[in-house]
C-alpha cells in the first residue's frame, strides 16, 4: 500500500498527523494552523487594524474629495458630472487661486529654507557641552508644543496695526512717527506669516537634527581634529554627509507640514488683505465651504497633491539611491 498514517511519532505520544506517501512524509494542517505559522500572514493580520484607518480616514476622503472635484455640487444640491470643468474655470478664470498657488510655493520654498539654517545652526548649538543642556533643549520646544492658534493670536496683537509692541517700542526710540500696518499692507502680511511659520518650525528641525548629531561617534570628530581639520571641513565632511539622510526626512515633513498649512494663515489673516495670503487650504476652505462651491473647493484641495508628492518622491527616490548617505555630490 503506497498510503497510510501514521499517529504515533515521538516517545509513545501522538504528536503530529502524517501522510506517508511514496517516501513523502507531509504533516497535514488546518488552514488556520498553517495561517498563524506563516509569518508572512501573521503580520498582514498586524496590519490590517492601521490599513483599515489609513483607508477610511485617508483614502477614502482623498477619493471622494478626487470624485467631488469632478462634479458642480454645491451646499444643499448634488452635483452632477462636469469632467475637468473645475480646473479649467480656476486656471483660466480664477486669478485668485493662481495667486494662491504661487504664494504657497513661495511661502513654502522661503518658510522651508530659513527653517532648515537655523534648525540646523541651532542644533549644532545645542548639541555642544552647554550649561543648563537639559533646560535650554526643553524651552526650545516650546514654539512647537504650544497650539498653533493660541501663536497666531500671540502674533496676531504683536503685529496689530493699533497695538503692536513693535510700533510702539519703534515710536518710542524715534525711528517711525507712525504705527506699522503689518497685516494691512499685502506685502508686510506676507512677510509677517512666513516669520510666523519659521518661528514655530524651527524647533521641530532643530531637535530632530539634534537627535541625529547625537548618534555621529566621537571618534570620527577625534581624528579629524587629530589630521588638522578646520570646523567647517568636520562639518563638511563629516557632519553633513552623516545627517543627509535625517535631513531629507525631516525636510520632507516640514514641506509637506508647510505647504498644507492653514489654522496660522486663518486665525491671523483670512487669507487677507486682498487675498494677499491665501495659500491654496484656506482658499479651498473658503471657496468650498464659506463659499458652497464645494466642486470647485474640492478641485484646489485636489491640486494640491501633485506639489505633495513630488516632494515626496523627491526624498523617496534620494534615499533610495543612497547617494546622500555616501556624501555624493549629486
Amino acid at each position: 500500500m503506497d498510503d497510510f498514517t501514521l499517529f504515533s511519532i515521538g516517545s509513545g505520544t501522538m504528536t503530529a498527523t502524517a501522510t506517508l506517501s511514496k517516501d513523502r512524509i507531509e504533516p497535514r494542517y488546518s488552514a488556520w494552523e498553517r495561517l498563524k505559522s506563516n509569518r508572512d500572514w501573521l503580520g498582514f493580520w498586524f496590519m490590517m487594524p492601521a490599513a483599515a484607518i489609513l483607508l477610511l480616514f485617508l483614502a477614502y476622503p482623498l477619493t471622494k474629495g478626487v470624485w467631488m472635484s469632478l462634479t458642480d455640487v454645491k451646499i444643499g444640491r448634488p452635483g452632477v458630472f462636469v469632467g475637468l470643468e473645475n480646473y479649467e474655470e480656476l486656471i483660466f478664470f480664477d486669478k485668485t487661486f493662481l495667486y494662491s498657488t504661487g504664494f504657497t510655493i513661495i511661502y513654502t520654498a522661503i518658510a522651508s529654507a530659513a527653517k532648515f539654517v537655523l534648525g540646523l545652526y541651532l542644533a549644532l548649538l545645542l548639541n555642544n557641552n552647554l550649561p543648563f543642556k537639559s533646560l535650554i533643549r526643553s524651552i526650545v520646544l516650546i514654539p512647537f508644543i504650544v497650539p498653533t492658534v493660541l501663536s497666531a493670536i500671540a502674533f496676531w496683537w504683536i503685529f496689530d496695526s493699533q497695538f503692536s509692541i513693535i510700533s510702539w517700542a519703534l515710536r518710542k526710540w524715534g525711528v517711525i512717527d507712525h504705527n506699522i500696518n503689518f497685516l494691512g499692507d499685502p506685502i508686510l502680511a506676507q512677510a509677517t506669516v512666513i516669520f510666523c511659520n519659521i518661528w514655530r518650525g524651527i524647533p521641530f528641525i532643530a531637535i530632530t537634527l539634534l537627535a541625529g548629531l547625537q548618534t555621529v561617534s566621537p571618534s570620527l570628530y577625534e581624528a579629524a581634529t587629530l589630521d588638522g581639520a578646520t570646523k567647517w571641513q568636520i562639518f563638511r565632511h563629516i557632519t553633513y554627509p552623516l545627517l543627509t539622510p535625517i535631513i531629507a526626512v525631516v525636510m520632507t515633513f516640514s514641506v509637506l507640514f508647510t505647504f498644507t498649512d492653514f489654522q496660522l494663515i486663518w486665525a491671523m489673516t483670512r487669507g487677507g488683505p486682498v487675498n494677499a495670503t491665501h495659500l491654496m487650504a484656506t482658499y479651498s476652505y473658503q471657496k468650498g465651504i464659506l463659499g458652497g462651491q464645494l466642486g470647485e473647493g474640492a478641485a484646489i484641495a485636489t491640486a494640491m497633491v501633485p506639489f505633495l508628492l513630488a516632494a515626496i518622491m523627491v526624498s523617496w527616490f534620494g534615499l533610495q539611491q543612497r547617494k546622500w548617505q555616501q556624501g555624493s555630490k549629486e
